[in-house]
Formats: structure tokens, sequence, C-alpha cells
């Protein structure tokens, strides 16, 4: 029998889309800061292939969203930053078949409209199984910390 992750959400003041996206897959953002972000998922029989072991998209999808919410970061409550992925890549280091995994995405670089990340994904052993790097474009409005009123 197949089963769904449940969304380990902490509330809307981490996580203050409610990203749909996230309890499809069962992601939660566990910490957010300037810069940094780190994205959690519980991975189980609905993320495995038919292999048996976690899909690369989940993988993928924890890079991309990590990165992103890392340079998301807002600084006025209750106001959001918005940004597009241009570019994502990753290379896979090891096999995960479940269990808890964190992707840590950290801003490398910054520019006026794009911003460049480095992220890495860990098990719940602390064995990187993926990285990868990626560059972001804020949408009109979320170039600063400000942010806009969502």
């Amino acid at each position: 029998m197949t089963q769904t992750p449940p969304a380990l959400a902490l509330g809307p003041d981490l996580d203050p889309d409610g990203a749909a996206y996230h309890a499809l897959l069962g992601l939660t953002l566990v910490h957010w800061e300037e810069g940094l972000a780190r994205l959690a998922c519980i991975a189980g029989d609905a993320h495995r292939n038919r292999s048996g072991i976690i899909h690369g998209g989940l993988i993928l999808s924890m890079i991309d969203q990590a990165a992103g919410y890392a340079g998301l970061w807002c600084s006025v409550p209750g106001n959001v930053r918005k940004a597009v992925t241009l570019d994502l890549d990753c290379r896979f280091t090891g096999q995960v078949k479940g269990g808890r995994l964190i992707a840590e995405g950290k801003v490398a670089q910054r520019g006026r409209n794009i911003f460049f990340c480095r992220t890495e994904v860990f098990d719940e052993a602390g064995q990187m199984v993926a990285f990868g790097a990626s560059t972001h474009r804020w949408r009109a409005g979320s170039e600063t910390h400000e942010g806009q009123p969502a």
C-alpha cells in the first residue's frame, strides 16, 4: 500500500506561501534566514521509483525549492518575495530508500535581478546524496529584502 507522507508544515510564519507543491511532496521549510534555507521531507513509498529508491525528481525538487527560498527571505513580516528558476543542475552522489531528507540551499552570489545558489541534500545519517547549483531571477518588486505585500 502506497501512502503519501504527511506534510510537516511548521505554520504560516515559516512558509508564508502555504505552497501546495510542498504539501504534495511532503516538504517542510524548517529553517529560513537571509541567504539560507533548509527543507525537510520524510521520504516514503510515495516517493520511490520502480527500483525501490527515492526518485531523483523529489531530490531535484528539494534542491530547486531550497535554493529558491534561500534567495527569497523577506525582512518585513507579511510581505513576500518571488522568483523564477532560470537554470538548475544536480549531481546524485548516493541512493536513498527512505527516511528524512534535508536540503540546504545557500545563496552563493547575488546581483540586481539574479541570484545564484548551491544546494546539498543529506539523508538522515547525514550523508550527502546530491548537490546542485541554480540560477534564479527575482520577479518585479522582489529584488529587495523588504519584498512586497502578499
